[in-house]
Formats: C-alpha cells, sequence, structure tokens
C-alpha cells in the first residue's frame, strides 16, 4: 500500500468522519484501502456511538464488496502483517465464518494460526470439497510449527557428553580437549615447543534410551483450551521421535480418547478433535493409570485450565496416588507461544500439595522440562 505519510494513516483508521479535519479526499489506492478497512470495520455497532468511524463512504470504491472481492483486495493494497491482521478480525472479532467455510476464499487466505483455529471450530459446516481444502490450509500452519519445535526438541534431547573412552565417530566438534592434552603431555617437544598428539580423546553421548520412559499428554479439548490443543498435537509429534521417551497423546471433554496411533500426523489428530463439552479431569487421569508400564519412569502431563466438572476431591486423590507410585505429574495452565496462564489457582494449588507440579510454558520449554526429568 502507497503511504503519503501520518494525515493518510490516520485517515485510514478514523474513516469518514476525520476527513473534514485531515483534509484527506481519498482516491485510487486510498480510496480501495478505506473501502476494504469500511467492509470490515463498519460492522462494529459501537462505533457511530463513539463517533470514530461513522458510516464510511470509500470514495468512488463499492461499498459492497463480497467476502471474496475483500480477501482479493486486501491482499493487493496491503503488507502481510496487515493482511493477518484483517483476516484475524474478520474470523475472531466479527465471525464472519465464509472466510473458513467459502473455497474460493480458502484458496486466497494466508495461513495462519487464527485461521487454523476457525477451522477447528467451524469444520462442522464444511462440505467435502472445502474440508479437503481447509486441511491444506491446516497442514501448512502446522508445518512451520513443527519444524520449530522440532529443532527446539532436538536441542533439548540431544543428550549430555560425557568422558569416555574413545569413540570411532571421531568428529571434531566432539574433542574432548583437555583430556587430550593431559594424555599427551609426553609427548612434547621443549626444543620445538610444540606437543605431539598421539592419541585424540573425544566426547560420548550417553545413551539415554536403553531404559526408556513413558509420557502421557493428557490434553483438555474444552473451547477455551483450543490454542493448548493445537500446540498438544504438534508436541506429541515431534516428541514421539525421541528415542528415550513412549510418547501417547489423549483427549478428553467428558470422554476419553486415545490418539496414540494418529499421533505422527498432528493434522489428522486436529481434525478429530471435538471441541467444547464438559470437562472431567478424574477420568482422564484415571486413564492414565491404565497406560502405565513402570510407573517410576512415567511422566503424566495434564494440559488444562483446571475448571473440574467432576469432583475435585477425586481429582486430588487420583494425582496423589501417581504421585505416591513415583508418577511424575506436571499441570500444565497453557501450552502456547506466550504462556499466558488462566485457570483455576486454587485447585492447582490443591494438585502441587499433593506432589504435582504446576506451571504455564511454551511448547519448547515443555520439552526441555521433560528432557530435564527423563535425564535424571
Amino acid at each position: 500500500m502507497a503511504s503519503d505519510g501520518p494525515p493518510l494513516r490516520w485517515r485510514l483508521i478514523l474513516g469518514q468522519s476525520a476527513q473534514a479535519a485531515l483534509g484527506q479526499n481519498l482516491q485510487g489506492e486510498g480510496a480501495a484501502c478505506d473501502a476494504c478497512l469500511s467492509w470490515l470495520y463498519d460492522r462494529d455497532p459501537g462505533l457511530q456511538q463513539r463517533g470514530i468511524r461513522g458510516q464510511r463512504q470509500g470514495g468512488s470504491e463499492n461499498p459492497s464488496l463480497s467476502t471474496v472481492e475483500w480477501i482479493e483486495k486486501i491482499h493487493e493494497l496491503f503488507p502481510k502483517e496487515t493482511i493477518e491482521r484483517l483476516e484475524r478480525d474478520a474470523v475472531e472479532k466479527y465471525q464472519i465464518e465464509e472466510i473458513v467455510t467459502n473455497a474460493e476464499v480458502i484458496r486466497k487466505v494466508q495461513p495462519s494460526m487464527s485461521l487454523l483455529q476457525a477451522v477447528m471450530r467451524t469444520r462442522h459446516l464444511m462440505n467435502q470439497e472445502v474440508l479437503a481444502l481447509a486441511r491444506q490450509l491446516v497442514r501448512r500452519v502446522v508445518e512451520e510449527l513443527l519444524e520449530k519445535l522440532a529443532r527446539e526438541v532436538q536441542r533439548s534431547f540431544g543428550g549430555p557428553r560425557r568422558h569416555s573412552r574413545s569413540t570411532p565417530y571421531k568428529l571434531s566438534r566432539e574433542l574432548d580437549a583437555p583430556t587430550t592434552l593431559r594424555a599427551n603431555l609426553r609427548h612434547w617437544d621443549p626444543e620445538e615447543r610444540r606437543l605431539y598428539v598421539a592419541r585424540p580423546y573425544f566426547y560420548q553421548r550417553n545413551r539415554r534410551h536403553r531404559v526408556p520412559w513413558q509420557l502421557v499428554l493428557l490434553v483438555d479439548q474444552s473451547g477455551s483450551m483450543l490454542e493448548s490443543v493445537i500446540h498438544s498435537a504438534v508436541t506429541a509429534s515431534c516428541l514421539w521421535g525421541v528415542p528415550s521417551l513412549k510418547t501417547h497423546l489423549v483427549i478428553f471433554s467428558t470422554e476419553v480418547v486415545d490418539l496414540t496411533p494418529e499421533v505422527t500426523d498432528p493434522v489428522e489428530t486436529l481434525m478429530k478433535f471435538q471441541l467444547g463439552g464438559g470437562t472431567d479431569i478424574t477420568r482422564a487421569v484415571q486413564y492414565s493409570a491404565t497406560l502405565l508400564e513402570n510407573p517410576g519412569r512415567s511422566i503424566v502431563v495434564v494440559i488444562t485450565d483446571f475448571f473440574e466438572g467432576a469432583d475435585p476431591r477425586q481429582l486430588v486423590k487420583e494425582v496423589r496416588d501417581l504421585v505416591a507410585q513415583g508418577t511424575i505429574v506436571l499441570g500444565l495452565a497453557s501450552l502456547n507461544p506466550e504462556a499466558v496462564p488462566e485457570y483455576d489457582r486454587e485447585l492447582a494449588q490443591r494438585l502441587v500439595q499433593v506432589g504435582a507440579h504446576v506451571a504455564a510454558m511454551t511448547p519448547g520449554e515443555l520439552a526441555r522440562w521433560i528432557a530435564e526429568k527423563v535425564a535424571m
């Protein structure tokens, strides 16, 4: 979008009501931008009351844009960051469901986390053609998340280095310089003032996977947990490939569904989530106990807002029993890039008192936390 400086920007923000004060009579591209902004933001019923924007006249542009035309226009006129914000507001603020239920529109939108969430909320409204396109959109967003998290998981589970016998894999980055120097001091030549290395020593990675741990991710699929649901599926997929872990993915509302067979494909996993309904954390924790083969080498992660629909006292008892048998229990109040928690702190505190850990973590922080526990 071409820019004529701050006056034009304020004119686009404030709308027709600011035209006289700013002296901005929009033409051409400016008028087109104004029409796109008006199509979306003039839906807010509070604008006229506050006298901020009013019903605007988008110059010579046709104010009656269709959703498809609006998508095309904003992709022509605005930078990527602005497009993502406009599409997010259309879906989240104004619930324009056509953005994710119209095949022609889905072909044009910019993949983003907001649109992925919208697809998950509205996929029951989609016909088969639209659903197929929606899966492609979901896959593009998930692949970006996977790529980023996979690097963090790889760093977390790379394994500590330890001094051991020389390994046949003589890589320069694995050279144990202090040990090599000490072992070869007798080869020091004082005349040449040079140390000759007869035998180098290298680090060897610790093979943690000889005694694997078991990880059970219990994910609350209530509507408020949508972003955590998405990141949980991606996290489970990344952790699946860690040799030292046997990973399970379980979702719950008032029912419990084990999605472990689909964990390697987070897109298919996400498309099976049924958002909403009640919350029975107790039942999910009880199910996790049936999966544990070696409780003393097991981690149960409960990703929830802790607003229990069943009896909280029973939940506390189930968690106490898990901890008593040596299982590490982690309650996660959030699993998204910001890790902004919103949860029942009273119940969370009761779980802490019986031995559970409670925190708000990003996916990368969770991977590091699990890696630390597995290394113990």
